[in-house]
């Protein structure tokens, strides 16, 4: 597998695997994360054009999606419930998914953006069991819950 930027000409496969993703936590206990909309497309072409969205290939077929970052995000200056494991510079990973057809394909990207950085913060919806699974699976630990732009709960983990 390979990790590369996402470019505009392959927005219709990425907003497909994003609807994929809608309809698997649907099904999975997870109706509310990302509900019918989310994320929207404008938001995943300043992504594509910000240089912020990755794609993971394998024999140039895209099987993940995710926005990788360097740098404070401002949701997660802010934790309660806990704290996080340092304060040191750290990357960011959000909308996360991947086709389901190749095993370990989300955790490739996960793995990716850990060796960019080596301190790494994501975020997911207390209902997100699967992802949850595969965070510890990956090594983070729990730190405690933020509030996204919304308002939206979440529960925070980190990787050092």
């Amino acid at each position: 597998m390979n990790i590369r930027k996402a470019n505009l000409e392959e927005l219709k496969t990425i907003m497909n695997l994003y609807e994929n993703a809608r309809i698997f936590m649907r099904e999975h206990g997870n109706p509310d994360q990302w509900g019918t909309s989310y994320p929207p497309q404008d938001m995943i072409e300043d992504d594509i054009r910000l240089g912020n969205l990755y794609v993971c290939t394998e024999e140039d077929t895209i099987e993940a999606v995710f926005f990788y970052k360097e740098g404070i995000d401002p949701t997660y200056l802010k934790i309660q419930d806990g704290q996080w494991l340092n304060d040191n510079p750290y990357g960011v990973v959000h909308r996360i998914t991947s086709s389901g057809k190749v095993k370990g394909a989300a955790s490739f990207c996960l793995d990716w953006a850990f060796s960019q950085c080596g301190n790494l913060k994501i975020d997911t919806h207390e209902n997100n069991i699967v992802m949850q699974n595969m965070l510890k699976k990956n090594g983070f630990t729990y730190c405690g819950r933020i509030y996204v732009e919304d308002g939206g709960e979440r529960l925070a983990f980190q990787k050092l």
